[in-house]
């Protein structure tokens, strides 16, 4: 991931807030502990106690020091552990508190950035940290099917608005749950307002709260990116061509509604063709049926599409209207 230096200063920050936050949560849990229990104070003492004792004793040469000290701090936790569990606490309470339990709120496993500085990186450079409020509001938990008639029927599938939109979020699911293990893509469309940005967005947060890097964009806003890089020969615009190649999922929103030319057509065939070729799955979400997709873009789009993605149609009544008339 691309980074300029006061970029990369500005994640390592956040990093040290997160960890400075998470030592004084822990240090209030043990600061309560000690004043509902006296009596694990008391045992955490000993503990620094009898830890500087053999210490000197292994300095001494007595060899046998270490094996002692295992044992005492071994009946010092589990005395701990029964205080804990017989006050309510869990066994882990006294345990250090991560963010990110992986990288152990660092930001790199094994001198490799982790996947949650990745996800910083692409929340600083697209200015994505909006994305995650609306996917505090729109997500599995919060989709709902009230908006989706079981008396609409799709006469070219014989199935109902609700059916439809059952079979979708089944298969939104299933692409979350194999997303680690196998690839695909999905190309989600049908009439304005029935729920095909709020699935995708309910993609981007399971994914992301699996530790998995996303980045969302609207169809104007990429092709902004990618004419930036290509005519202004924009620094930033460069270097974000390869993050948007290179991310785990990247969400292509409302696709169409800019306006398309053959820079467009070449360079959603190129975006979509190489995260094709490295295997990086892509979301479109659209108003475009195949027919119209090959008309506004190319048959090679149309190719690549038809035959790597998944296509999820939705139909029925547009939910905004339903929302406004209830």
């Amino acid at each position: 991931m691309s980074l300029t230096n006061s970029q990369y200063d500005e994640i390592l920050r956040g990093y040290d807030a997160r960890q400075l936050k998470n030592r004084r949560i822990l240090e209030k849990r043990i600061a309560d502990a000690y004043a509902r229990i006296p009596a694990l104070k008391e045992i955490d003492d000993a503990i620094a106690s009898c830890s500087v004792a053999q210490a000197r004793k292994l300095l001494d040469g007595e060899e046998n020091a270490l094996a002692g000290l295992q044992e005492q701090l071994a009946g010092y936790r589990r005395k701990k552990e029964e205080l804990l569990a017989r006050n309510g606490f869990p066994a882990d309470y006294f345990e250090p508190v991560f963010t990110c339990p992986d990288c152990r709120d660092t930001g790199f496993i094994d001198g490799k950035r982790c996947h949650c500085f990745k996800q910083a990186a692409i929340d600083l450079i697209y200015t994505q940290s909006s994305l995650k409020e609306v996917l505090k509001a729109e997500n599995f938990e919060t989709f709902s099917f009230d908006y989706y008639s079981d008396e609409e029927i799709n006469p070219a599938t014989g199935l109902s608005s609700l059916a439809t939109a059952k079979d979708a979020v089944a298969k939104c699911l299933d692409f979350v749950r194999h997303f680690g293990d196998s690839f695909s893509n999905l190309y989600i469309y049908g009439d304005t307002g029935i729920g095909k940005t709020f699935l995708s967005n309910c993609v981007a947060k399971a994914l992301m709260d699996q530790g998995y890097s996303v980045i969302y964009f609207t169809s104007f806003q990429l092709f902004d990116i990618l004419s930036r890089g290509v005519f202004q020969k924009d620094a930033d615009a460069i270097a974000a061509h390869r993050n948007i190649f290179d991310c785990d999922l990247l969400i292509i929103d409302d696709l169409g509604t800019e306006l398309a030319n053959s820079f467009t057509a070449s360079q959603l065939f190129l975006c979509l063709n190489e995260r094709i070729l490295g295997k990086r799955s892509t979301i479109i979400s659209t108003n475009l049926g195949m027919n119209q997709l090959a008309d506004t873009y190319s048959e090679r789009v149309l190719s690549r599409i038809s035959s790597n993605y998944t296509l999820i149609k939705l139909f029925g009544a547009d939910i905004r209207i339903l929302k406004r008339n209830r």
